[in-house]
C-alpha cells in the first residue's frame, strides 16, 4: 500500500482513484506514523468507502485510525442527499460513543493525597463493567422520551441544570429521533443500561490542565494551568450496539435491493432518502440520544462523587461542562462543494466535528473561537482540548481525529501484560486508576494506543484543529 501513497505535504497522503472507486481516499499522518498506520487493514477500508454511491469530495481517514467494521475507524465520508447512502459501518457499533469534558474551580494542590477518595468515590456511584445496569429505573414510556429528549430528559428530572445543555452537540438531543424504529430487543437491552460507563476503552478520568498553549481560547473555555478537570468517555451501550446490529440486516438486504455495489458487505448501505436510509436515521438519533443523557446522568453522579470524596460544596467544586462531542455519528449538514452550498450526509467514525469560527451549530458563547474538540488519549499520558478551524471547514467537512487509536489488538495486549502490574506501573507515574477487571486494564494499557500527542500535532500541522491545552490524568476508573 505505501507504494501507492502520494505525498500531499507533511501531514497529508492520498490513494489515487482507481477500479471502482468514486473518489481519492486522504490519510491525515506524518510519515513517522505510516508504519502502523499501514500495518492492518485500515487503509484498503478507506479505499472501499470510496466505492460507495454518492460519495463527494475524498473518503478521508484520520492519523487515529486503524481497522473497523466496514469504515475504517477514524473515517469521514460525506454522501450526496440525492445519490448517496447512509451506512450504519459508517457510524458504528457504539453510536454516539462520545466525550465530556468538564472543569471545576479546584487546583491540582487542592486534591493532592485526595486522588484515591474521589477515583474510590466515582467507582462507586458509576456503574461499569460488562453488562453494568445503573440505579435509574425506566418505564417503556419514560425510555421512549429519553430516546427523543436526550439530555434534556435528565436535566428535567434533576439530574443537572439547564447551562449543561448549552454546551453539548445539539444540545444533547438530536433531532429526527423515531423511538418506533428501535427495537425490543434494543430497547430491552438499553432499559437498565441508562447511566453506566460500560466496558472498554470507556472511562472517567480526573485529570488537570498540564500546559496551556493558547491563553486567550483557554480562558474563553474556562480553563487555566493546573486546574483540575474531568473527562467522561462512553455511549449508547446495549441498546446503539442493538440498533447497529438489527440494520446492519435491514442495510444488506437494502444493497442488494438498490443494486449497490459493495467492495465489503460489512459497508452495506441504503440510499438516505429511502424508505431503509430513513428508518435507520431515525433509529441512530434515538441511539444518539440515548448516549447525550447517558453522560449527562454520569456527570450527575460525577458531581456527587467530588463533593463527598472532598467534604465539599458544589459552590465549592463548581463543575461545569466545558463542552461534548459526538464520534460515532452521522449528520445532515450543510458544506460548500465545488463553492456552493449543499446538504450532505456526513458519516464520522472515531472522528469528530471540528467546526471553525462562525458557524452557527457551534454555541454563541464559543462561536468566534471555534468548536471546541476533545481528544482523549489513553489512561497514562495525555488528553488534548483543541478547537476547530476554517480549514477543516474546506477540506475535511468540518472534522477530525478523535482520540490515538489502538495500534496493539485487545489479544496482542492482554499477551503483553502478562506478568506485569500495570496497576502498579500507572500508580508509579502518579495515576490512581481503578476498573472492573484486570482484563480490561490490560486491554487498555497505555502502549495498546498510539501516542495521542503525534495524533494531535499531525492534525495541527495540517490546519484541520488548532491546539489550546493538554491535559494530564491523575485518575481513571474503566469498566
Amino acid at each position: 500500500m505505501k507504494e501507492n501513497l502520494i505525498k500531499i505535504n507533511d501531514f497529508l497522503y492520498e490513494i489515487p482513484k482507481t477500479g471502482k472507486m468514486k473518489v481519492p481516499a486522504r490519510i491525515y499522518a506524518t510519515e513517522n506514523m505510516l508504519a502502523d498506520i499501514l500495518s492492518d487493514n485500515a487503509p484498503e477500508q478507506a479505499k472501499n468507502v470510496a466505492c460507495l454511491p454518492g460519495i463527494v469530495g475524498y473518503s478521508f481517514a484520520m492519523p487515529d485510525m486503524h481497522w473497523g467494521y466496514g469504515f475504517p475507524i477514524g473515517g469521514v465520508a460525506a454522501f450526496d442527499m440525492d445519490d448517496g447512502v447512509i451506512s450504519p459501518g459508517g457510524v458504528g457499533y457504539d453510536i454516539n460513543c462520545g466525550v465530556r469534558l468538564l472543569r471545576t474551580d479546584l487546583s491540582r494542590k487542592d486534591v493532592q493525597g485526595k486522588i484515591t477518595h474521589i477515583v474510590d468515590a466515582l467507582f462507586a456511584s458509576i456503574p461499569s463493567g460488562v453488562g453494568s445496569t445503573g440505579p435509574v429505573r425506566l418505564s417503556a414510556a419514560d425510555e421512549k422520551k429519553v430516546l427523543t429528549e436526550g439530555a434534556h430528559w435528565a436535566v428535567a428530572n434533576g439530574y443537572g441544570d439547564r447551562e449543561d445543555l448549552d454546551k453539548i452537540e445539539e444540545t444533547g438531543r438530536m433531532p429526527g429521533a423515531v423511538p418506533d424504529y428501535v427495537s425490543d430487543h434494543a430497547l430491552k437491552r438499553g432499559k437498565a443500561q441508562l447511566g453506566t460507563l460500560g466496558s472498554g476503552n470507556h472511562f472517567v478520568e480526573v485529570g488537570y490542565v498540564e500546559q496551556v498553549f493558547d491563553e486567550k481560547i483557554a480562558a474563553r473555555l474556562g480553563l487555566f494551568k493546573n486546574q483540575v478537570t474531568v473527562i467522561v468517555h462512553t455511549g449508547s451501550r446495549g441498546l446503539g450496539h442493538q440498533i447497529c446490529d438489527d440494520f446492519i440486516k435491514v442495510m444488506l438486504g437494502a444493497a442488494d435491493k438498490y443494486g449497490i455495489y459493495l467492495p465489503d458487505r460489512q459497508l452495506c448501505c441504503a440510499p438516505v432518502r429511502s424508505p431503509e436510509g430513513q428508518r435507520y436515521l431515525g433509529a441512530m438519533a434515538a441511539g444518539v440520544n440515548f448516549a447525550f443523557c447517558n453522560r449527562q446522568l454520569i456527570t450527575h453522579w460525577t458531581r456527587e462523587a467530588f463533593m463527598r470524596a472532598l467534604c465539599a460544596g458544589p459552590k465549592t467544586v463548581n463543575m461545569r461542562v466545558v463542552y461534548e462531542v459526538a464520534h460515532n455519528i452521522a449528520k445532515i449538514e450543510e458544506h460548500k462543494v465545488n463553492g456552493k452550498n449543499k446538504k450532505l450526509c456526513v458519516h464520522r467514525k472515531g472522528a469528530t466535528r471540528a467546526f471553525g469560527p462562525g458557524h452557527p451549530a457551534v454555541p454563541e458563547s464559543y462561536r468566534d473561537i471555534g468548536q471546541p474538540v476533545l481528544i482523549p488519549g489513553d489512561m497514562g499520558r495525555y488528553s488534548y482540548v483543541l478547537v476547530g478551524t476554517e480549514n477543516a471547514m474546506r477540506e475535511t467537512f468540518g472534522s477530525t481525529c478523535h482520540g490515538a487509536g489502538r495500534v496493539l489488538s485487545r489479544k496482542k495486549a492482554l499477551k503483553r501484560a502478562q506478568g506485569r502490574s500495570l496497576y502498579r506501573e500507572l500508580l508509579d507515574k502518579g495515576i490512581y486508576v481503578k476498573a472492573s477487571s484486570k482484563a480490561t486494564m490490560a486491554e487498555e494499557m497505555p502502549e495498546a494506543y498510539k501516542n495521542v500527542s503525534n495524533v494531535v500535532d499531525a492534525v495541527a500541522g495540517a490546519g484541520i484543529s488548532k491546539i489550546v491545552a493538554r491535559l494530564k490524568p491523575m485518575g481513571v476508573i474503566k469498566g
